[in-house]
């Protein structure tokens, strides 16, 4: 018999036309009377599905930053952080996609921590392991209006993008966990189709990768398989259809998706699709979906009960050795539906850089817990060279 623990952390989740009817009273229950909006420049130039946010703070809308951009990287993390300070915040509300979650959490770090995020950010010990420091300064409450089915929203890990090394620096602290979440229909429209794509993959690759893991619980387990299939029936229409019903079908997936991985952790695609879309400033979605058949076979020995899981949420159920081909068809179908590249060099990353983004790879803490073990950067380096 094995032993698990399931500890659900706080969550308090409105949907629906009215969702934002409750926002006041939320940041009214946190103390919060100076609570900033961080997004990006699209929201702001969009402008009604701002003014619906700003609306429902009323009295308690200090500002709005718009300094947003892809990947959270540092210099714009900071900028945030400034600004927050500036604005003497005393909450914070997302709005926008994983960047915009990203971006608010580790701002209110560097903001709290007043250090490096070089410093503050999980490394590398003299053995070799892999440790996050304790971030024990007070932060900054979050709330969350998403936009785009990311699993990000729940989290409370904030991976921001270093540029002068291309590696991400990941920010894990417990207490920027989302206070609350804020499901509307006028802001699920307002992302284009090819960023709610991405989002739909990156989930995806999250889902599986979780799956796959050899942590999980019955209750992960459930979330990730419920989570899967609400993806592969919905995603393959979000390249074709602007459709308010299937969005929040895949915004739902993304938040189940993203509370049972914190109980799984992920793999390898995540990382290798984190330093490809980096590298190559590509969308992570459609990188995680370019290595995840490569992944799923680097796997299948070590992985064969999660790929029976997976076989069965994708609709082809299949057991033994058969079900990480069921799983890889699954996929390939799906893939071919959405128009979305199959291989890395129809993105434009060049076979010189391999050996560079498998290193960078290597670094990522989901490595770590990755079904099959990882010995070297080779061995990633063997899964890009065949998704290449």
């Amino acid at each position: 018999m094995s032993s698990f623990r399931h500890l659900v952390p706080e969550l308090r989740l409105f949907h629906g036309p009215d969702s934002l009817d409750s926002l006041y009273r939320e940041l009214e229950r946190l103390g919060s009377r100076r609570a900033v909006i961080l997004c990006g420049a699209s929201l702001v130039r969009e402008g009604a599905a701002l003014d619906l946010v700003r609306q429902a703070m009323g009295d308690r809308c200090a500002g709005v930053i718009a300094g947003v951009q892809a990947h959270s990287p540092l210099h714009a993390v900071g900028a945030a952080a400034g600004e927050l300070q500036r604005l003497a915040a005393d909450a914070v509300l997302a709005v926008g996609g994983g960047s915009a979650v990203v971006t608010a959490r580790a701002a209110s770090i560097l903001l709290a921590e007043g250090g490096d995020a070089r410093q503050l950010c999980t490394a590398r010990d003299d053995t070799g392991v892999l440790r996050s420091p304790k971030l024990l300064a007070p932060k900054l409450p979050q709330l969350v209006v998403p936009t785009t089915p990311t699993t990000a929203t729940l989290k409370a890990g904030s991976a921001v993008l270093d540029p002068v090394d291309g590696k991400r620096l990941a920010l894990f602290d417990p207490k920027t966990r989302a206070k609350a979440v804020f499901i509307h229909p006028e802001l699920l429209k307002t992302p284009p189709r090819e960023l709610v794509v991405s989002a739909g993959l990156n989930t995806l690759a999250m889902a599986l990768e979780g799956l796959m893991s050899r942590s999980g619980d019955p209750f992960s387990d459930g979330l990730l398989m419920h989570a899967t299939r609400l993806l592969a029936r919905r995603l393959p229409e979000a390249g074709r259809s602007d459709d308010v019903a299937m969005r929040t079908d895949l915004m739902f997936a993304s938040l189940i998706c993203g509370h049972g991985t914190d109980y799984t952790g992920a793999g390898i695609a995540i990382p290798l699709g984190h330093a490809i879309s980096a590298r190559f400033h590509i969308d992570n979605g459609i990188t995680n979906a370019i290595v995840l058949p490569h992944v799923v076979r680097f796997n299948a020995e070590t992985a064969e009960a999660g790929l029976e899981k997976l076989a069965s949420a994708l609709g082809r159920p299949a057991s033994g050795a058969a079900a990480a081909s069921a799983t890889i068809e699954a996929l390939e179908t799906m893939f071919d539906e959405l128009g979305t590249p199959r291989r890395l060099r129809d993105i434009g990353v060049s076979r010189e850089s391999l050996p560079e983004l498998a290193a960078i790879s290597m670094e990522d803490w989901f490595v770590r817990d990755n079904p099959r073990r990882v010995r070297d950067a080779d061995e990633l380096q063997q899964v890009l060279d065949s998704a290449w």
